[in-house]
């Protein structure tokens, strides 16, 4: 919820591509596709914040309010939920970086990953490179991310260099 309007590092207008993170959740559950939803799971005392020099006010500390994804996403009860940045003297942008998602995902077969969420030109990027870096073809879905263009341009520069690294960007359409 630290994401979303009103939280404590607020990404804009997140909140809005809930209603579309959950159609590609109904269409892959249907599909029978692996569904993982990855967040920040910070200690009280993690090294991004601003109380221990980092660049981002407290947020997402594990157990809280503000680590809790937004009610109205529709995870499956099957989902599996990977927990980053859990080490207070190292950040984590990635889904995969000190996480055991790289393993998950091969245990299952997967070789394609779909990445979507907040924001576009930290975490997704982060994910989507290191998805690339690990061998997976990936693809983020464009309609079901937003980013923090601070300073300006920097989603759309992040958007060139995830295509740069052979990203595959796309929207519901292209997939159904």
């Amino acid at each position: 919820r630290d994401f979303m309007p009103g939280g404590a590092l607020p990404v804009p207008e997140a909140d809005t591509i809930v209603p579309t993170v959950n159609r590609y959740i109904q269409i892959f559950k249907n599909r029978g596709s692996t569904i993982v939803a990855t967040r920040d799971w910070h200690p009280v005392n993690h090294i991004s914040f601003t109380t221990r020099g980092g660049p981002w006010p407290p947020h997402c500390i594990q157990g809280t309010s503000g680590a809790e994804f937004h009610p109205d996403l529709a995870l499956p009860e099957n989902s599996i939920v990977v927990s980053k940045a859990t080490d207070p003297d190292k950040e984590a942008y990635s889904g995969f970086d000190g996480t055991d998602l790289n393993s998950i995902l091969r245990e299952r077969g997967v070789k394609r990953i779909f990445v979507c969420g907040v924001a576009t030109n930290y975490c997704v990027k982060a994910t989507a490179i290191d998805g690339v870096k690990l061998g997976y073809t990936v693809i983020v879905l464009l309609d079901a991310v937003k980013g923090i263009d601070i300073p300006p341009g920097s989603v759309d520069k992040a958007l060139n260099e995830m295509l740069d690294m052979g990203i595959i960007l796309a929207t519901q359409h292209d997939i159904e």
